[in-house]
């Protein structure tokens, strides 16, 4: 069996956000997990024409009985047991932060392997694009359960009340965050014009950076968490998996912006997500707690 060989228990439940053009939220996740061989149960959270980087329209967000109603309907599936992980991204409002918590702590009690992925996706450089309430379910709901955290540098600053200046800073406040596994997006990096993903875990730290691509940035932190997600499921360890997801996601913005699209172009570039050939410069960093990372 091949690592991308889908198994009786290889599905994933990924609940995001929906665009109806566009590869942002569910629209990334869920090709890329089910490129890699993975069988997907996506939930939108909020269903959008477009990003709204792109310009302003209407959405339709689920009315929280009926949000909950399905989550519910998900903890009683028959099929529950083909689920061996969780990725959960941009969420509407903190009564859908409540009951996918409730899933993935009724899952994890009867599925300990449960593996439980959060993006918190709440803001950026402008800072929260979510209410305040949002977030802070997410912080003290969602991340004490998570396994893997995938927060951009400005998200793991609010949700650690931080303000890190440096990568030293950024990985003391990863490791207070709760996770096991922190993977921090939009980190600093050491070459000129550059750009990186710090991965810190309690034993390691380990950088995997590449150079600034004027592009389509959007979804560029839904395909990184879907990637990871998927390397970690095939075995790969944190080294290759932080490798590969860097590569892939770079090698995918890269062409999408010589194209001159405004979307990433996913359809396009699938073999990227599989086999990337792009070369990200891999470094260990010195541990905070232990000094250089073995």
């Amino acid at each position: 069996m091949t690592a991308f060989e889908p198994t009786s228990t290889s599905a994933v439940i990924v609940i995001s956000s929906h665009v109806v053009r566009g590869s942002i939220g569910n629209r990334a996740a869920v090709f890329a997990l089910e490129r890699l061989g993975h069988p997907v149960w996506a939930v939108p959270t909020v269903i959008l024409p477009w990003h709204p980087g792109h310009g302003p329209a209407g959405r339709i967000i689920p009315d929280d009985a009926q949000f909950s109603t399905l989550i519910a309907d998900l903890e009683r599936a028959p099929w529950l047991g083909e689920v061996s992980a969780v990725l959960t991204g941009f969420m509407s409002n903190a009564a859908q932060v409540k009951a996918v918590a409730q899933l993935i702590a009724t899952m994890k009690a009867s599925n300990p392997q449960l593996q439980y992925i959060c993006d918190p996706v709440i803001g950026d450089t402008k800072g929260l694009y979510v209410a305040e309430s949002t977030a802070v379910a997410i912080r003290d709901l969602l991340l004490p359960l998570a396994d893997i955290a995938t927060p951009n540098r400005y998200e793991l600053g609010w949700l650690t009340g931080t303000e890190p200046a440096d990568n030293q800073q950024l990985m003391e406040a990863a490791l207070r965050a709760g996770p096991d596994t922190m993977l921090v997006t939009s980190a600093f990096a050491m070459m000129r014009d550059s750009i990186s993903n710090v991965l810190v875990t309690r034993t390691q730290a380990l950088m995997a950076e590449h150079r600034i691509v004027q592009g389509p940035g959007n979804g560029m932190g839904d395909l990184t968490s879907a990637l990871f997600l998927a390397r970690k499921m095939s075995g790969m360890n944190d080294e290759k998996a932080l490798q590969m997801t860097t590569a892939a996601v770079f090698e995918i913005l890269a062409r999408a912006a010589k194209r001159g699209a405004d979307e990433l172009m996913l359809e396009a570039d699938a073999a990227s997500l599989e086999r990337p050939m792009a070369m990200v410069q891999l470094r260990r960093l010195a541990h905070p707690n232990h000094g250089m990372s073995a």
